[in-house]
């Protein structure tokens, strides 16, 4: 991978942090994709029956689930739409640059989110969150959002290497 794991550092800067690491494993990611074909993309390696290429649109989807739809509490249409009966999906219609490019972008919006607020601020009402008492800050969604990514950039590391036999982080 191009980017180094980030360091720690005297920096007291919280939120630049946050988006520091977020966008490491989101280039993790993506360089998990990077190079394989469209069929090995779409190959499934594992018992649980996912592929590559769906466990990314799955992280958009989450990505987008905790900050747009959840923290700010926009409307989002189908929230859910990485999931088809229980199982993350992609359609034979939706390319891997695609779902890479939507990575991206709500890589992007998150990056728009975390600058114009505060850690300490609760999500919204009426996205994701309806109960006022049990409303995240932002600073608990980020790290939701970054354990997530990094669980599965392991998954995907794993994933390769059945693949291809390139090794991950």
């Amino acid at each position: 991978m191009s980017l180094p794991l980030p360091e720690p550092g005297p920096s007291s800067d919280v939120p630049a942090f946050f988006l520091t690491y977020l966008d490491f494993y989101r280039e993790a990611v993506a360089d998990g994709l990077a190079g394989l074909t469209d069929a090995q993309a779409r190959s499934v390696r594992v018992p649980s029956g996912w592929t590559p290429v769906e466990l990314i649109r799955h992280l958009t989807f989450m990505e987008r689930r905790w900050l747009v739809w959840g923290f700010l509490g926009e409307p989002v249409p189908d929230p859910w739409g990485d999931r088809v009966d229980g199982h993350w999906h992609v359609g034979p219609d939706e390319t891997v640059a695609d779902v890479m490019a939507a990575l991206r972008r709500g890589g992007a919006r998150t990056r728009s989110i975390v600058g114009g607020a505060a850690l300490d601020a609760p999500a919204a009402l009426g996205g994701r969150f309806t109960d006022p008492a049990a409303r995240p800050t932002l600073a608990a969604i980020l790290f939701h959002v970054l354990q997530e990514y990094a669980r599965h950039a392991g998954h995907l590391d794993v994933v390769r290497e059945l693949i291809d036999g390139r090794t991950g982080e």
